[in-house]
């Protein structure tokens, strides 16, 4: 019976046999062979040249391969052993265990959980401060999808987190009472979402990917009542997840590994607390004197990335002015500053303490539950990237302000980021949710890239790529030469001419899985389809490159034994990129996609998973490649 029924699915497929049938005009009458999936002659000449041209290949030969071929350390006889087992267990053919035919050989090559391109585990040093680490960061988490009239939701955060991201960026703004939070794109139609949903979901599933701590970016719009309410709902929700911040933090960012399963909060303090320095007279439109960018800084604590957007009443986010223009609010007691002091743990200048009466008092606990301080560029970004000894902090650009950097003064930018944090966020004309090249922020050692994660396109696949490094742990640890300085206080420098360090060779062998995962008529109604692979370097400009392989007609199982070289200068900053598509006379269909950290490749023949657009793992389809540093 069962027999039968997988007769019908398999003329429901168009599959009878060994062959393919494709129905034209009402009727089969186009037959196309179905190719057998066996292994390429490489992998062939590979198992006979470890057993001596022997049918069989024993548990030390194995061992031999995965040491000497596939570059594995640490390997034991009693790790093949497992593995020869893996793959044998649901084979009727061996009597014997441990004993490999050619063809058992080449499905453990297909097992990508065991032979993979990528380590699985984390394999960085966690115990460096958080500035020497790249971190997965998203940019409006709780968005479903662009930037003007989308759902916000807790779904999105909830799946960023599932991914691994361990930067979630959350917009505050009051409700239409005034009296609770909103998650919400301001100053655009977005539906909102309650604060109290985005942090409960934030708490269940912050840790499911990795124990690695997870950063909240608030873009705060609130007045000092409703901060305290913010700090109430986030000390009760996290409890002991909290971190809160030590006075030694001032001076150095705490590490990875110190702050797991911790979550942080990330935003600039209140204004409210502070009294200017010298005290501010009500602004009129005939003052023309005062700055706008340093008026704006007082009346908003945004980290600004909201800046292309107009705003008719700057009022409804900063509610207070008589706060800032009232001076007798703003005299402090000198010894109950330095009371607070002692019972906080930090020091505090005088102009931070409000009067004991003062509303904003309400609220002080808020800025105390900031751990990393959010700064943005008032005074032009060159200056906004000086060193500050003792104020640990991180700075916010647009994508349009770090090109103009890098562009100008990129050692700066360089300089910045070994002690203090970057973070950079896509222009606001980016309304469908697109996102910028992450490269040039990577290479001036921009640690928090912030990026719309329910979007698709390359620059997400790159990201995907990146933090698929280390185990997928969200923390990627930033190469040496990003955090070293020269005898003269050099620092690396993106532009620079530099020596061919490494070569990469990689040959394409074949590809598999498509017929699983997609109907018959997906790619074309009336063949099998054409693919062909296409592979891209991206890194500094030199190392730039793309090659592809040829066009395999009319097979679902392509073999293109085809090898590229790329010569590499920082190889430590090199993505591989790699596109399966299927040739078309008008537009070619996409087929699969992958992003690879080249400094994260394992060496020999390895099976290499795909992706759709949007970054989600196809259950069967894959490509046998070899990764080889010459």
């Amino acid at each position: 019976m069962y027999q039968d029924e997988d007769k019908k699915d398999q003329r429901r497929k168009g599959v009878m046999g060994n062959y393919n049938y494709y129905k034209m005009f009402g009727c089969f009458n186009r037959k196309f062979k179905i190719s057998d999936l066996g292994p390429p002659q490489d992998v062939i000449d590979v198992f006979r040249s470890y057993t001596m041209d022997e049918s069989e290949m024993l548990p030390d030969n194995f061992l031999r391969f995965l040491i000497e071929f596939q570059g594995e350390e640490g390997i034991t006889i009693e790790d093949a052993q497992q593995i020869m087992d893996r793959v044998l267990e649901f084979s009727s053919s061996h009597l014997t265990r441990y004993v490999f035919t050619v063809n058992d050989f080449f499905q453990y090559l297909l097992l990508d959980d065991i032979n993979g391109p990528l380590k699985t585990q984390v394999h960085h040093d966690m115990t460096a401060p958080l500035q020497h680490y790249f971190i997965y960061t998203g940019h409006n988490s709780y968005l479903t999808g662009n930037q003007l009239s989308s759902d916000s939701s807790e779904v999105p955060i909830i799946r960023a987190l599932q991914r691994g991201v361990r930067g979630i960026e959350l917009d505050l703004w009051p409700n239409n009472a005034k009296d609770g939070i909103h998650v919400l794109h301001g100053r655009t139609l977005t539906t909102p979402v309650t604060l109290l949903k985005c942090l409960k979901s934030i708490k269940e599933h912050a840790f499911a990917q990795s124990p690695y701590p997870v950063i909240i970016t608030l873009e705060d719009h609130l007045t000092p009542h409703l901060q305290a309410k913010v700090a109430e709902m986030v000390t009760s929700t996290f409890g002991d997840m909290l971190y809160f911040p030590h006075p030694s933090d001032k001076d150095e960012f705490p590490s990875p590994d110190e702050l797991k399963y911790h979550i942080i909060l990330s935003t600039k303090a209140p204004k409210e607390y502070l009294r200017p320095k010298h005290p501010r007279k009500r602004r009129s439109s005939v003052d023309k004197d005062s700055s706008d960018d340093e008026w704006e800084d007082l009346r908003s604590n945004s980290d600004d990335d909201d800046d292309t957007y107009s705003i008719s009443d700057r009022s409804y986010f900063c509610p207070s002015e008589r706060y800032i223009n009232d001076s007798e609010r703003c005299n402090a007691s000198s010894s109950r500053s330095q009371r607070l002091s002692e019972i906080l743990g930090a020091d505090y200048e005088d102009d931070d303490i409000e009067d004991e009466k003062s509303p904003q008092q309400t609220a002080l606990e808020y800025k105390h539950l900031i751990a990393i301080h959010a700064s943005k560029p008032k005074n032009g970004t060159r200056k906004a990237l000086m060193d500050e000894p003792g104020k640990a902090k991180r700075l916010s650009l647009s994508e349009q302000a770090l090109q103009r950097a890098a562009s100008l003064y990129g050692a700066d930018i360089v300089r910045f980021t070994q002690k203090y944090i970057l973070r950079v966020f896509p222009k606001g004309t980016r309304v469908t949710s697109t996102n910028f090249r992450p490269l040039t922020a990577w290479m001036h050692g921009a640690q928090m890239v912030a990026f719309n994660m329910q979007g698709y396109g390359r620059s997400l696949w790159m990201m995907h790529g990146m933090f698929r490094s280390n185990g997928g742990c969200g923390y990627v640890r930033k190469p040496d030469f990003l955090m070293d300085k020269g005898p003269d206080g050099e620092v690396f420098d993106p532009k620079a001419t530099l020596p061919v360090k490494k070569t990469l060779k990689v040959k394409v062998y074949m590809g598999d899985g498509w017929r699983l995962d997609f109907s018959q008529t997906h790619f074309d109604a009336y063949s099998p389809p054409d693919f062909y692979t296409k592979i891209y370097m991206r890194g500094v400009a030199a190392d730039v490159a793309k090659k592809r392989t040829r066009v395999i007609i009319d097979d679902w199982t392509p073999i293109w034994n085809e090898e590229f070289t790329f010569p590499l200068r920082v190889p430590e900053l090199a993505l591989l990129e790699i596109v399966v598509q299927e040739y078309d006379v008008d537009k070619d269909d996409f087929a699969g996609q992958t992003c690879l950290a080249v400094s994260e490749l394992r060496p020999g023949i390895r099976v290499v998973p795909l992706y759709n657009k949007k970054g989600d793992k196809f259950k069967s389809v894959k490509l046998l490649m070899r990764f080889l540093f010459v």
